[in-house]
């Protein structure tokens, strides 16, 4: 049984049974955004979570124990996104990532934004004109080391 495998059975049962990641991150006891990119086959599951996740979606044990090993990471099944709202998000970093970079070098130095020491938040945000998508992105930042 392969993570991809794993992460079909989620998907499915989730539809069938009318579940809400709010409501199996609720369970789990973590936020939301980071148990749901778990379950989308994202992240590593402890023993403790992945028992959880499978009494959740009624999964065999063979699933819970894949649920537990580190997954190949990135989720895209092309280079550039074809998915209308995943393509946003490309061309977010594609017309603002120069921005991002110059200023984040501004204000800490030559490094990076970590995507393993991360945390993201999204939210709903009410508005007159239209509701807003909210989304909150915190990254450790790494500096480049000379050695």
């Amino acid at each position: 049984m392969q993570r991809t495998d794993v992460t079909e059975m989620i998907i499915t049962e989730r539809i069938l049974r009318g579940i809400k990641w709010a409501d199996v991150a609720e369970r789990v006891g973590l936020s939301k955004e980071w148990v749901t990119a778990g379950c989308l086959g994202q992240m590593t599951f402890t023993a403790k979570h992945a028992a959880i996740i499978g009494d959740i979606f009624g999964l065999p044990e063979e699933a819970v124990l894949v649920l537990q090993q580190p997954p190949y990471r990135g989720s895209l099944p092309t280079a550039v996104p074809t998915d209308p709202l995943i393509y946003r998000f490309y061309e977010l970093v594609s017309v603002y990532g120069s921005t991002f970079k110059a200023l984040i070098h501004e204000e800490f130095g030559d490094g990076i934004m970590s995507a393993i020491d991360f945390r993201m938040d999204m939210q709903r945000e009410p508005d007159p004109a239209g509701d807003r998508v909210s989304i909150t992105m915190s990254g450790k930042f790494l500096p480049y080391k000379t050695y």
